[in-house]
């Protein structure tokens, strides 16, 4: 396959399905029509380009898996708004969204001490030791973006709810509370499906592609301080990281 040919999104032998001709008249479209524009009707589009309405909608329904477009049951599909894009980092969700411009908080789902089991090695204690298991929803001007779920020593933070506001920064309470300071970090990237429970939180649909972060942070002497599982909304946010040789 030639350079040209990965660029422009052609097969080797040439020949380009019919929906992705119609996907690429839509992000063209998307682009004259502007954010939160309504999408015309599908008959309307159907006719202007000359195909049936099952290829505009299998062009439509990837530009929505993308995030470009968002469908609103009984009012129609609109032009969505651009990803976030957070940088991969050690700040919190909360300070990096700020940043941005954004509104962050979070929607507390579950706080529960359970044994540590299989989390053991990573959180450097015993099987038998407890931990506490935080689960939220992440929210970006009240829009679900991920679901975290976080696990800590309770022998060290078994006291960390007491007092704290749950939608508000993890990292700062630590670092207030505590004097622990977030110093590093090992990060796993991978791509999944939601659980229907999980695709129910976020407000997204089960079979929409999601991005999966698990992280193992530890402090400025190198103790670990938590296990986080993060499920993000690929549709809706994207990560960035600087590397340098």
């Amino acid at each position: 396959m030639t350079v040209d040919a990965v660029r422009g999104g052609v097969p080797e032998h040439g020949r380009v399905p019919k929906y992705y001709t119609v996907k690429t008249q839509l992000q063209n479209l998307l682009a004259e029509l502007g954010e939160g524009a309504l999408l015309p009707a599908e008959r309307d589009l159907a006719a202007a380009y000359g195909v049936a309405r099952s290829t505009l909608r299998q062009a439509i329904s990837e530009l929505t898996m993308e995030g470009r477009l968002r469908a609103h049951r009984g009012r129609g599909t609109f032009v969505a708004s651009p990803k976030l894009i957070q940088p991969l980092s050690l700040s919190s969700y909360t300070e990096a969204l700020r940043e941005m411009g954004h509104v962050p908080s979070r929607r507390l789902i579950t706080e529960e001490r359970l044994p540590a089991g299989s989390l053991a090695g990573d959180l450097a204690i015993d099987p038998a030791d407890e931990v506490l298991h935080l689960e939220r929803v992440l929210l970006a001007d009240d829009e679900p973006l991920g679901l975290e779920s976080t696990y800590l020593p309770a022998g060290r933070f078994g006291d960390l709810m007491d007092g704290w506001d749950a939608t508000g920064s993890l990292y700062r309470h630590v670092a207030d509370r505590y004097q622990v300071r977030y110093a590093q970090a090992t990060e796993r990237i991978e791509t999944v499906l939601a659980s229907p429970r999980e695709a129910q939180l976020l407000n997204t649909n089960p079979a929409q592609p999601m991005l999966l972060m698990q992280r193992v942070s530890a402090d400025q002497d190198g103790v670990p301080i938590e296990r986080v599982r993060s499920l993000y909304r690929g549709d809706r946010i994207g990560f960035v990281t600087r590397l340098t040789g």
